[in-house]
């Protein structure tokens, strides 16, 4: 006889074993919905393949887990994305020149999609940084 299977949704990833082990969930979370909504939310859970628990724990889960969004993140964003580009952009051009050679496109995009994946990751770090100093230039007020 085989052992059954645990679904994800309830290992445990930090297991010491290695093996997985249920997470034992022992809170509820309730709401009221008209019979409209509940059929709405029994369809998408059936849609995604999973219970209606699996579904609205998974989505309350990551909404929680969202930051929203602060405009000075979002602009420090953009700023920290577009130095990256410009300096990569400046580098790779020289590099390229002083082979002989021009910067293809794909290089080009290749940058773009490096600056944009890392720039709200690069914009909350430096955000940290300038908080988590006692004062100008990190010394004391």
């Amino acid at each position: 006889m085989s052992t059954p299977r645990i679904p994800a949704s309830l290992q445990s990833p930090d297991s010491p074993s290695g093996e997985a082990r249920p997470v034992l969930r022992a809170k509820t979370i309730a709401t009221r919905v008209t019979r409209e909504e509940l059929a709405e939310v029994e369809t998408a859970a059936e849609v995604a393949g999973k219970t209606l628990a699996e579904w609205l724990r998974e989505l309350a889960l990551k909404a929680a887990r969202e930051r929203p969004a602060d405009p000075t993140e979002l602009v420090l964003a953009e700023v920290s994305a577009l130095r990256y580009m410009l300096l990569n952009l400046f580098h790779a051009t020289a590099q390229a020149n002083a082979e002989g050679k021009h910067l293809l496109p794909d290089s080009v995009v290749k940058i773009r999609d490096q600056a944009n994946a890392r720039k709200l990751a690069d914009a909350r770090k430096l955000l940290e940084e300038f908080l988590s100093q006692d004062g100008p230039g990190g010394g004391e007020r």
